[in-house]
């Protein structure tokens, strides 16, 4: 409740059993009490939380509650519960270094999710030798995610040389004309490459759940 006596938020206690997962936290933009609130009726209801888009900041203002979390703070996510056996494989790939923040979102999230990910990173298409030298490994994953900013190319060129379905994440990594991700969100969305779909500028968390999805859906497992 607010101070006022108010209901601020409304858990979703039943999406496991109409989903693979459940209901995470999204940090940004709450006080610090409802994010708090958040995560402690979480917690409490389902024994486990995940939370995304939780800055530095945001964390330091938990105060004894971050003793309970797992904080990152390169993807901003935090995690409490027990561990998942991990499941499957999916590749995280990314075009440069610049894109290690939404990648690492991703990372997190499939771990939470129990699935496993291998790391691809730095091998954009400035310099495709350094994917050649990795797309035998990377095709050999249940699912695999690209994370692009700028020209946005990499996940048309990865899809275009393997057989497992390719989720795109642009990333507002670029100069002025790539529009903090536009440019590279239009490139794959317009990709000629099949087996492409693309999730929302930066949501590593997104592609992560997608790619998730189709993990545990070839394993016959569910969380």
């Amino acid at each position: 409740m607010n101070r006022d006596g108010k209901q601020f938020y409304n858990l979703d206690r039943n999406r496991k059993e109409r989903r693979l997962f459940g209901e995470v936290v999204y940090g940004e933009n709450k006080a610090p009490e409802h994010l708090k609130a958040c995560i402690e009726g979480l917690l409490e209801a389902q024994s486990e939380v995940f939370v995304t888009r939780l800055s530095p900041a945001a964390y330091e203002k938990l105060g004894e509650l971050k003793e309970k979390l797992d904080y990152d703070p390169l993807s901003e996510t935090a995690v409490a519960g027990t561990k998942k056996e991990p499941v499957g494989s999916v590749a995280v790939v990314t075009a440069g270094t610049a894109d290690s923040k939404v990648a690492e979102e991703c990372v997190r999230s499939l771990a939470y999710f129990g699935v496993k990910a291998e790391r691809y990173y730095d091998v954009g298409v400035a310099g495709i030798h350094r994917l050649f030298e990795k797309i035998d490994a990377i095709g050999r994953s249940d699912a695999i995610v690209v994370c692009a900013g700028m020209d946005g190319a990499l996940p048309s060129v990865v899809a275009g040389l393997v057989t497992s379905p390719v989720i795109a994440v642009p990333t507002s990594v670029g100069y002025g004309a790539s529009f903090n991700g536009v440019a590279a969100l239009l490139s794959m969305l317009n990709s000629c490459a099949e087996g492409v779909a693309v999730v929302n500028i930066d949501n590593g968390y997104g592609a992560a759940y997608m790619a998730a999805e189709i993990v545990c859906k070839m394993n016959q497992k569910t969380r």
